[in-house]
């Protein structure tokens, strides 16, 4: 099943993340199989606020479980995250579903 994780940065967050940022990217290429999307979310200014990740997961318990995985939330960058079932609708300008 897809899976949409959205995390959202403590307001205090951005250093930690940039520190946390080279073991974050080493789990994602781990995962690099299962992930359909992933990228930081941004403020008006541009700067990172947070990060949302679409996945192939087998469940959403297996989800939570990838998603609390992140290094980002060891690294205490991630004030909220919450994890949703996922359906395409649109790839690539065309319709899937």
């Amino acid at each position: 099943m897809l899976v949409a994780i959205i995390s959202h940065d403590k307001p205090d967050a951005l250093e930690r993340r940039l520190a946390a940022r080279p073991k974050h990217l080493v789990w994602l290429e781990a995962a690099a199989p299962h992930l359909r999307y992933v990228g930081p979310l941004l403020d008006e200014e541009g700067k990172q606020r947070g990060s949302i990740v679409v996945t192939e997961q087998p469940g959403l318990e297996a989800a939570r479980a990838f998603a609390k995985a992140d290094p980002f939330w060891e690294a205490d960058v991630f004030a909220t995250q919450t994890v949703h079932a996922f359906r395409e609708v649109f790839r690539d300008g065309e319709r899937v579903a």
